[in-house]
């Protein structure tokens, strides 16, 4: 079996969350590009951010876009509140909603077969994929730069 593969998906419920970091918007391969340099900038200027609650970084993006303001994708750090957000950076609110999990553990380039297995095991529980909420990727700080990362995955259910 792959290391990448859990075999126990679960589903979980989170409350609003809050994150300040950058947006990244760009052509559909420049993403797997662009994503880790975001990362890495706000990994060198967390400091800068006031009011955290965790350094962890989340990834947050939706599959279906409402708006052309919420298409690309935000890397950030959940803060209590946003106030004196640092230059060039963003906030963002993801309202509390449910989410299927699984643990992507592998290369960076074999994190859409982990959706794969995501996306099957909804199905196969009778959920349906909420593709115009946000789906988050909780990383580790010192893992997402590097080609092998481990990060949750959450796909937001109905």
């Amino acid at each position: 079996m792959p290391n990448h593969i859990r075999t126990e998906n679960v589903l979980k419920e989170f409350g609003e969350i809050k994150l300040v970091g950058f947006r990244v918007l760009c052509e559909g391969d420049a993403y797997q590009k662009e994503i880790p340099k975001a990362a890495k900038e706000l990994e060198e200027r967390v400091n800068e951010i006031r009011y955290l609650v965790d350094t962890r970084q989340i990834g947050a993006f939706k599959v279906e876009t409402q708006a052309a303001e919420e298409d690309g994708y935000w890397i950030g750090v959940p803060v209590s509140r946003f106030n004196d957000i640092p230059d060039g950076m963003v906030a963002l609110t993801i309202p509390s909603h449910k989410y299927a999990s699984f643990m992507h553990n592998g290369p960076k380039y074999d994190i859409g077969n982990s959706y794969q297995i995501l996306h099957q095991w909804i199905a196969e529980h009778g959920l349906t994929r909420a593709t115009n909420n946000w789906s988050l990727e909780f990383y580790q700080m010192e893992e997402i730069s590097s080609e092998e990362l481990r990060v949750e995955l959450c796909d937001a259910v109905i």
